[in-house]
């Protein structure tokens, strides 16, 4: 076994530790948990992402890098060996945005894998609830599926209501990505159904809930009949 690095691999380091060099804050970012630190975070993954130092493990043409598991882990020790600010799209970047590569249409990967690349959309997780906790078996907030009478641009929607709960990131994220029940008959893990949310719709209340320094690091989010287009849906209904 060769525990040695190859040279491509010592010179993708040197390249990483020169960037950031260059390009961390001398001075630490204000907590990503207040307004002025989550815009600051903000900011520093479009710098990232303009370095194409955001996503290394994602492929070239979705804006990454395309690196194996020792580049990555290459990057990472590098990343926290220079003291890079921590990640405030870690749910998007991390969470989401494998799972649309893997079951996102073209057309939601077109629409929805940039901006939070960039930073341009902070995404928060919309999972525990305060009657369920993280067990995704006793999910109650539910989606219904309308059709659009009128046959208009709009298509087929859901109507969101229920009660999501310590979601991250969520009091001034962009959009949540969350499980909600479609089949009110159903038990357990089944007729659960992944839905994308803007957290700008109508009907979406946040409330935060401060951590033991008083800052807002977790939030509880409201749906209120919540009308969000079919097109959110990621994967089939019933599949999430």
């Amino acid at each position: 076994m060769n525990l040695k690095y190859t040279e491509q691999q010592q010179a993708f380091r040197a390249e990483i530790r020169q960037w950031l060099a260059d390009n961390v804050p001398e001075q630490p970012l204000a907590s990503f948990d207040t307004e002025e630190g989550f815009a600051q975070h903000r900011a520093w993954e479009a710098q990232l992402n303009a370095g194409r130092w955001g996503m290394v493990t994602w492929p070239e043409e979705l804006g990454g890098r395309g690196c194996d598991l020792i580049e990555w882990l290459i990057f990472e020790e590098e990343y926290y060996r220079a003291g890079a600010p921590l990640r405030v799209n870690q749910n998007g970047i991390f969470l989401l945005g494998p799972t649309l590569m893997e079951f996102g249409s073209e057309a939601q990967k077109k629409r929805f894998l940039p901006s939070m690349a960039t930073g341009e959309d902070v995404w928060c997780q919309g999972w525990s609830e305060p009657n369920a906790g993280s067990d995704m078996a006793a999910v109650r907030a539910k989606a219904e599926l309308h059709s659009d009478p009128d046959g208009d641009s709009d298509g087929d929607y859901y109507v969101i209501n229920g009660q999501k709960t310590w979601s991250t990131r969520a009091v001034w994220a962009d959009w949540c990505f969350g499980m909600f029940r479609t089949d009110p008959e159903s038990k357990r893990h089944q007729g659960l159904t992944f839905i994308l949310v803007p957290m700008t719709a109508e009907g979406v209340t946040v409330r935060p809930i401060p951590q033991l320094d008083g800052l807002p690091g977790f939030a509880e989010i409201f749906f209120d009949n919540v009308k969000v287009p079919v097109d959110c849906r990621l994967g089939d209904e019933g599949a999430g």
